[in-house]
């Protein structure tokens, strides 16, 4: 075979390989594909080059993967997405087959015409994510509004979780938190992409001082990064269709999906360890003892002192100490 014809089938293969990482179901091959980019670091160009999508009844989930092996599903908050836990699935993905899909309504998946944003829709979402990739059961790492679609995954379908780690996030006493009320009105009048998203992704410096993301969320004064920033919030600002969708996302959390869960969670015997942050006045200081009674196999709570309640982006090294316990590796 001539070279120029050798380069262009071993091109061919290359693509075609990658499509299959990101379409079919797990495999020895796509193993081999998942752990290609392990060494690399997830910053946004690996985030967006290694990113791939789901195809589902509720719409194109975008989720980015890296690893081998068992399973952990890693769930954002808002209004972020997977690339919140890149530092996570840095550290984890020896050791886990490391997944972080973007919820209805944020980051890169683009949902079905008509579907709604609900929790229980974003758990819906997920299980068709999981079966679509061939995925039984998985371990959970969760922040924010992922951890209450944890606690309703896990509610719903106790066999497909192994274990859960949760960080500061809603729980039955606290869903909404009464510090989301105003962006849930603003939401309904059509009005917090433009008046908090946008700005912030134009000036950065905004985004983290004390009126900003960063003095809300975050307590290094260097978070979010710019990049952080530029991955977040321009594909919630790039067209009214988008910001509609932002919105929609922050009405349905409005309603407290988490009522009367607490039976389901008590039930379940995977193991589940706490880990919060002291200076998060987003959530309750109530919510870590709150849950560490809620589930019936809690290796009990773990404070941070200082951090608020976006610290896993922060602090990725704590997360995954955290997870390699629970997991026992």
């Amino acid at each position: 075979m001539r070279r120029r014809e050798f380069i262009k089938a071993a091109s061919g293969m290359l693509a075609a390989s990658a499509l299959v990482a990101c379409t079919a179901p797990f495999s020895r091959a796509t193993a081999v594909l998942a752990g290609a980019h392990a060494d690399r670091s997830l910053d946004a160009a690996a985030f967006h080059a290694e990113r791939c999508v789901a195809r589902t009844r509720y719409g194109a989930v975008a989720y980015v993967e890296r690893g081998i092996g068992d399973t952990a599903l890693f769930l954002h908050g808002f209004p972020l997405n997977g690339f919140q836990w890149r530092g996570a699935i840095e550290r984890l993905s020896p050791y886990r087959r490391c997944i972080a899909p973007d919820f209805l309504g944020l980051g890169y998946t683009e949902p079905a015409t008509g579907e709604d944003f609900t929790p229980e829709a974003q758990v819906g979402m997920l299980v068709a994510l999981l079966d679509e990739l061939s995925i039984p059961a998985v371990d959970i790492v969760a922040n924010d509004s992922g951890g209450q679609a944890a606690q309703i995954f896990i509610a719903r379908h106790p066999e497909r979780v192994r274990s859960l780690l949760l960080t500061n996030c809603d729980t039955e006493i606290d869903s909404p938190p009464p510090a989301l009320q105003p962006v849930i009105d603003m939401s309904k009048r059509g009005e917090f992409v433009d008046q908090w998203l946008a700005p912030w992704r134009a000036n950065p410096l905004l985004a983290r001082s004390p009126q900003g993301i960063g003095g809300m969320c975050y307590t290094d004064p260097a978070h979010p990064t710019n990049e952080a920033i530029e991955v977040y919030f321009a594909p919630l600002v790039d067209s009214a269709v988008r910001k509609s969708q932002t919105h929609a996302y922050a009405v349905a959390l409005e309603r407290n999906p988490l009522t009367g869960i607490g039976h389901a969670l008590r039930r379940f015997r995977g193991p589940v360890r706490i880990v919060w942050g002291t200076a998060d006045d987003i959530f309750s200081a109530e919510s870590p003892d709150f849950l560490d009674r809620a589930f019936g196999n809690s290796r009990g709570v773990r404070r941070l002192e200082g951090r608020k309640l976006f610290w896993p982006e922060e602090l990725p090294e704590v997360v995954a100490e955290e997870a390699r316990a629970l997991w026992d590796v």
